[in-house]
């Protein structure tokens, strides 16, 4: 019949731990990890990075402390306000219904002045509200 093959072609299936070039693979493979140690840490200091500049980068920011629900038509917000002194900025406000629905919008501005600024804003709503929350703040024209 035919003949019997003892082995495959050599680097045809990988690598075989002690056979020929073993040497070579070696150093592959430490060249391998290095140049893996060096984009992984490159990668990771990019995401650092954008992120330090992300949280760093806001000229405004704020935090709604407390409201209160005055009437079916009104709901009254404290917002505390942290940005450069200055700076005027923007901040949204939103109201909703027990159903999640918005009954109200308020984009209210805070003047330059103070680094911290606490302000109590009344806001009309077109239904009555069950909670409000702020959708955020940016830095205003």
């Amino acid at each position: 019949m035919g003949e019997e093959h003892q082995g495959v072609p050599a680097g045809r299936y990988g690598r075989r731990s002690g056979g020929y070039g073993a040497g070579g693979d070696a150093r592959t493979d430490r060249r391998l990890k290095l140049v893996g140690a060096v984009l992984g840490a490159a990668l990771l200091g990019v995401v650092a990075w954008f992120g330090v500049s992300y949280i760093t980068g806001k000229d405004v920011s704020g935090e709604l402390i407390k409201y209160k629900v005055v009437s079916d038509r009104e709901v009254e917000v404290h917002l505390e306000v942290r940005k450069d002194a200055g700076v005027t900025g923007v901040c949204t406000l939103r109201a909703r219904s027990e159903d999640g629905a918005e009954v109200g919008r308020k984009a209210v501005t805070v003047e330059s002045g103070p680094g911290r600024v606490d302000k109590v804003v009344g806001m009309r709503t077109t239904g009555r509200a069950t909670g409000a929350e702020l959708v955020g703040c940016e830095k205003g024209q």
